[in-house]
């Protein structure tokens, strides 16, 4: 059995019970090796092979996989796997040999740089959405989904795999109807020993990294969900009657 397990976002005791389970049952380890934490390694208390994939290609994993599929394997990703994972290849690839799987979701990043910040993305009367995104790099980002379409709907966003392409993201934006003093953020490495958090304006944003020797290995978070009013919940409003609890006014 092979099991895709997220790492977390950094921080060793930020992955889960299962996750944690998982790499220390495991007879083989493959994890990705520029992005997650080595502490986590430290769970390992059987596994008699470890590989980084950072110096590996999507075959030479599946050769180590194919020739020990009678073992215990752990894929070991950051944060949680969904979000730009690369493992659907990997699973139509296991599909392909026959050889069985599962996925144990983690803690994605975007959840460590709000907890860094004590931020909500989903504030009433602001914004109940959030966008999930990158900039085109290596590998393209469709036309539809252009920084300058998703910056028209006024939604919380956190920007991926962006943090050298600031001058242009920042450009993107207020081009697709940002104000330039929207409030935005910087969080480098979240959850980690050395996380740096930095909060600018969209406008602000390639400087404010400059000035803190940021250039990868961050998350760029936009809106107004970051500094401004915002509408109390429900939820808690006395006011309102819910299945749980009936108003008290």
């Amino acid at each position: 059995m092979v099991h895709f397990v997220g790492a977390g976002p950094g921080a060793a005791d930020l992955i889960t019970v299962r996750g944690k389970g998982l790499i220390e049952s495991a007879d083989i380890i493959i994890y990705a090796g520029s992005l997650v934490n080595r502490e986590l390694l430290e769970y390992a208390k059987q596994a008699r092979e470890v590989y980084n994939s950072a110096h590996m290609t999507l075959e030479q994993v599946m050769d180590i996989i194919s020739s020990n599929s009678d073992k215990e394997i752990v894929r070991l990703h950051t944060g949680d796997p969904s979000i730009y994972g690369a493992i659907r290849e990997q699973m139509d690839m296991l599909d392909a040999l026959g050889i069985e799987y599962d996925v144990c979701p983690g803690v994605s990043s975007m959840f460590g740089a709000a907890a860094a910040l004590r931020a909500e993305y989903t504030l009433p009367g602001v914004s109940q959405s959030v966008i999930i995104t990158r900039m085109a790099g290596r590998t393209p980002v469709p036309e539809s989904e252009s920084i300058e379409s998703f910056a028209a709907h006024g939604a919380s966003m956190v920007i991926f795999l962006s943090a050298g392409m600031l001058e242009e993201l920042s450009g993107r934006l207020i081009s697709g109807g940002c104000a330039p003093d929207l409030p935005a953020a910087i969080v480098y490495k979240a959850t980690w020993p050395d996380e740096k958090k930095i909060i600018t304006t969209v406008e602000g944003l390639a400087a404010a990294a400059k000035r803190n020797g940021i250039n990868k290995t961050a998350l760029v978070l936009v809106g107004d969900f970051l500094d401004g009013e915002y509408e109390r919940s429900k939820l808690y409003d006395p006011s309102f009657s819910h299945g749980c609890r009936r108003s008290t006014e």
